[in-house]
């Protein structure tokens, strides 16, 4: 399956991901014409919601542009398009008025929360989409370690604990916030 076609068919629904080419509910790949989909964890949906308001509030008083949340499909590829838990994209990549129905352009930063199901390995993949994209920031909060990972394109990984203060400079300038308020 394209993009086009993933996004015609499927671009009303939440937790569901092109990857490859294979349509993907909550971790689940759809075989035998059967979607699954999961609901997501309460936990998870708080920290995601705590990072929208803190990343949202900062955006809105600043003027600087967009931040969506929900599953947010961010094509990453021909045949794959990924759904942000959270994102910010300037007014210099999405002008202000209207916003447009579907995201055409990359985002500057992506926060994904960990589910208790996430593998590793399968974040990183993402992550590493999302760089080649041309998203300038991934962040990826860990609940279970209260903690924030951060990746640049051809820079190395930043953790943050819980007790230290997430700044990132290069695309939101003046913006520091503590860890612990994300999984507060």
């Amino acid at each position: 399956m394209t993009a086009a076609e993933f996004l015609k068919k499927y671009g009303h629904c939440s937790g569901v991901e092109l990857v490859r080419g294979r349509v993907v509910w909550s971790g689940q790949e759809v075989t035998n014409g059967r979607e699954g989909g999961g609901v997501a964890k309460f936990r998870r949906g708080v920290i995601s919601q705590n990072a929208a308001r803190l990343l949202g509030d900062f955006v809105r008083a600043h003027d600087l542009g967009w931040v969506a949340i929900n599953d947010t499909f961010v094509p990453v590829g021909p045949d794959t398009v990924r759904g942000a838990d959270v994102l910010y994209v300037s007014y210099a990549r999405v002008p202000k008025g209207e916003p447009p129905e579907d995201l055409t352009v990359p985002p500057e930063l992506v926060i994904e929360v960990r589910s208790p199901t996430d593998r590793w390995t399968e974040l990183m993949t993402k992550m590493l989409e999302y760089l080649a994209a041309g998203v300038g920031v991934v962040v990826i909060l860990d609940p279970k370690t209260r903690s924030a990972s951060v990746y640049r394109d051809e820079d190395r990984q930043d953790i943050f604990e819980s007790t230290d203060e997430l700044k990132l400079p290069d695309v939101l300038p003046g913006f520091a916030v503590p860890v612990a308020r994300f999984f507060g």
